[in-house]
C-alpha cells in the first residue's frame, strides 16, 4: 500500500461500523404496514423489527454468546429471515446448513461448523435425531414447527419457536463490534473432496446488499426490485443467503412472501394470490413452475425473473417470453456472495423483436459495481475482450470470501496471483459483456480444440420437442473427448435422436458451430441428474456414464 493522508477522527467522533442491524434501520421507516408472508401468518416490519429482537433474548437465553455458532435447518420461513439478521447481530455466526445434501455431508458440515445451537424444523428431526450423537459441540435445540400440534422430538429441545418469542421482550439494545467479524457460514460442494466452508462478515453482506439494492433498482431496464414490488425468493435461503435478496428486500421495505417448501403449483399460487411480481432461481426450478398444473391455468404476465447457478437457454427463456415473463440472468459463486453481473437490457433493448433479445437476456452480463473483473489464459496472462478469445474469469470486489474455514491450502488456490479464480471459462465483448462459455472441468476438449457445452445445450434447448438438456464430454480413442447429450422431452413430444443431430446441423450450415462439435450420441431420457441446490450435476453424469 502505497502512504497516503488519514482522516484523523476528532474526539468524540463515532466510528460507524457497517454491520448487519444497520440494514434493519430503513424498512419499518418507509414500508411499516408492508407485509413479512409465511403460510397463514403475515406481519408488519414493525413487528419483524420486534421479532428478531425477541429471537435475541431467546438465543442469549439458550447460552449463545459472541462467536458462537447458530445452526439453521427450516424451508424458506419468516423465521429464517428473522435469523438472517437476530443471530449475527448479538455477535454470533449463522451457519446456513444444506438440507440437500447427503446426511453425511449435513454431519460433517455441522461438526466442522462447531455448531452450538441448533433450529430445527419437524421436517428434520429424524435427520438431526440421528446425527445428534456425532455433534459434540451442540449443546441444544430449539424446534421450528408450522403445524398445530408440534411433532414429538426425543432431543429434549429448548422449545418451540413461537412459544419462546412470545414470552422474550420486544427490545433489545444490539451491541457494535468489529465489523470485520464473522456473521454467516455455509458450505459448497466440489467435485472432490468433503464441502468447504464459506463465511462472510458483516462488512462484506453490508456492501454486497447496498450494491445489490442498487442493481436491482437503480437501473430502468433492470428494475426488479423496488419499493413497490413484492418479492417472493426461489431460491433456497441456505444457498449463499438466497443470492442476498432478502437482506436487500428488507432494506427497501418491500413485501415479503416466503413459499416454506418448494412445490411448483404453490409457488404460482402464491405468486397470483400475494401479487408476486419478483423472484430467482436456477434454471431447472424455473422450468418446473412453467411445466406445472398452475401455471397453465394462470397468466404469468409481469412476473420478474432472475436466474443463476447455470445457464438459461433461450428454449426457456422463449418460453418465459410467451408467458408474459420478464427474464434476466445474473451471475456469481458461492464465493463471491453472490452477485458478480447481470444481464442489462436499456429500455430502447427491451422493445426489440423478440429474437434479438434473447442473446441479451442469456448473456452473463455487466459487472456490476465495485467488481473488478477480467479474463487470463492458463499461464496467468490476460486475455483479449474481444468477444472470442476465452479465458478464466478472475475478479476482486469487496464482497468476496477470503479464504475457507480450516482450509487454508484450498483457500491459497482460490485466491492464487491476488485474484479469485472462479473456474468459468468466458468471453468478454469489446462493450463489457460477460458470457460465460463453460466450466474449466466441463469444456469438452475433442481434436485439441474446446468445445462449450453450454453452446450446445442452448442450441439443443431452442427445439420444441426438448424440456431439458445436459452436454457433457466422454472419453473417445481418437479424438480425446466427444460430446454426448441427455434429453428429457416436452410432455406429448415424439422426438429420435436423429431429428436432433439434424436440428443441430442448420447451426452447422449457419457456421454457429463447427461440424465436430455434433454430438456423435444423443440419449432421449427420463430425468437429468441434479445437485442438492437444482443444478445439473454433470459430475454425476460423467460417473454414472464412465460406470455403465
Amino acid at each position: 500500500m502505497m502512504p497516503t493522508k488519514i482522516i484523523e477522527p476528532c474526539e468524540g467522533a463515532y466510528q460507524y461500523p457497517l454491520l448487519i442491524k444497520s440494514l434493519l434501520l430503513s424498512g419499518q421507516r418507509y414500508a411499516q404496514q408492508r407485509e413479512i408472508v409465511h403460510g397463514s401468518r403475515r406481519y408488519s416490519y414493525r413487528e419483524l423489527n420486534q421479532r428478531i429482537c425477541r429471537l435475541a433474548h431467546v438465543l442469549r437465553a439458550a447460552g449463545v454468546d459472541a462467536g458462537d455458532t447458530v445452526a439453521v435447518m427450516d424451508w424458506d420461513s419468516h423465521r429464517y429471515l428473522e435469523a438472517y439478521f437476530a443471530v449475527p447481530m448479538i455477535g454470533a455466526v449463522l451457519h446456513h446448513v444444506n438440507v440437500r445434501l447427503s446426511p453425511d455431508q449435513v454431519g460433517y458440515t455441522m461438526r466442522h461448523a462447531e455448531d452450538n445451537l441448533v433450529l430445527v424444523h419437524d421436517d428434520f428431526l429424524p435427520l438431526i435425531e440421528a446425527l445428534a450423537p456425532t455433534l459434540p459441540s451442540v449443546r441444544g435445540y430449539i424446534q421450528l414447527s408450522d403445524a398445530a400440534k408440534v411433532a414429538t422430538c426425543t432431543l429434549a429441545p429448548l422449545g418451540e419457536y413461537e412459544a419462546l418469542l412470545a414470552a422474550a421482550d420486544s427490545q433489545y439494545d444490539f451491541p457494535d463490534f468489529d465489523e470485520n467479524s464473522i456473521a454467516t457460514t455455509f458450505y459448497t460442494t466440489g467435485t472432490t473432496g468433503n464441502p468447504k466452508g464459506v463465511c462472510f462478515s458483516h462488512r462484506q453482506l453490508v456492501l454486497h446488499t447496498l450494491n445489490m439494492t442498487t442493481t436491482l433498482a437503480a437501473y430502468e431496464g433492470f428494475a426488479l426490485l423496488r419499493s413497490e414490488d413484492v418479492y417472493m425468493p426461489m431460491t433456497p435461503m441456505f444457498h449463499v443467503h438466497a443470492w442476498g435478496v432478502p437482506y436487500a428486500a428488507t432494506a427497501l421495505g418491500v413485501k415479503q412472501v416466503y413459499p416454506g417448501r418448494y412445490d411448483p403449483d404453490r409457488l404460482v399460487r402464491l405468486f397470483r394470490d400475494e401479487g408476486v411480481t419478483f423472484s430467482h432461481g436456477v434454471p431447472t426450478v424455473l422450468q418446473m413452475i412453467l411445466n406445472s398444473e398452475e401455471a397453465a391455468k394462470t397468466d404469468l404476465t409481469g412476473w420478474k425473473l432472475l436466474t443463476g447457478g447455470a445457464a438459461p437457454t433461450q428454449g426457456m427463456v422463449r418460453q418465459m417470453a410467451e408467458r408474459g415473463i420478464q427474464f434476466f440472468t445474473g451471475y456469481g459463486l458461492s464465493e463471491s456472495c453472490p452477485l458478480l453481473s447481470a444481464s442489462f437490457l436499456t429500455p430502447q433493448q427491451h422493445d426489440l423483436p423478440l429474437e434479438q433479445q434473447l442473446p441479451l437476456r442469456t448473456s452473463t452480463g455487466v459487472p456490476v459495481g465495485l467488481v473488478d473483473l477480467h479474463l487470463v489464459d492458463a499461464t496467468g496472462q490476460r486475455v483479449p475482450e474481444d468477444g472470442s478469445s476465452m479465458g478464466e474469469i478472475v475478479v476482486r470486489a469487496p464482497w468476496l470470501t477470503q479464504g475457507y474455514y480450516l482450509d487454508a491450502q484450498k483457500g491459497a488456490e482460490l485466491w492464487q496471483g491476488g485474484w479469485m479464480h472462479t473456474g468459468d471459462v468466458a468471453t468478454i465483448t469489446p462493450a463489457g459483456v460477460l458470457q460465460i462459455r463453460d466450466r474449466i472441468k466441463d469444456v469438452i476438449k475433442t481434436g485439441g480444440e474446446w468445445v462449450s457445452s453450454l453452446r450446445l445445450e442452448n442450441l439443443i434447448s431452442q427445439h420444441t420437442g426438448v424440456a431439458e438438456v445436459a452436454v457433457v464430454g466422454v472419453p473417445d480413442a481418437r479424438w480425446g473427448e466427444r460430446p454426448l447429450a441427455l434429453v428429457v422431452l416436452a410432455a406429448d413430444a415424439q422426438l429420435e435422436p436423429g431429428a436432433l443431430v439434424q436440428h443441430l446441423q442448420q447451426f452447422v450450415g449457419s457456421g454457429e458451430i463447427s461440424k465436430w462439435a455434433v454430438p456423435d450420441e444423443i440419449r432421449i431420457v427420463d430425468e437429468i441428474p441434479k445437485t442438492s441446490v437444482g443444478k445439473v450435476n454433470k459430475k454425476l453424469i460423467r460417473e454414472q456414464l464412465q460406470d455403465a
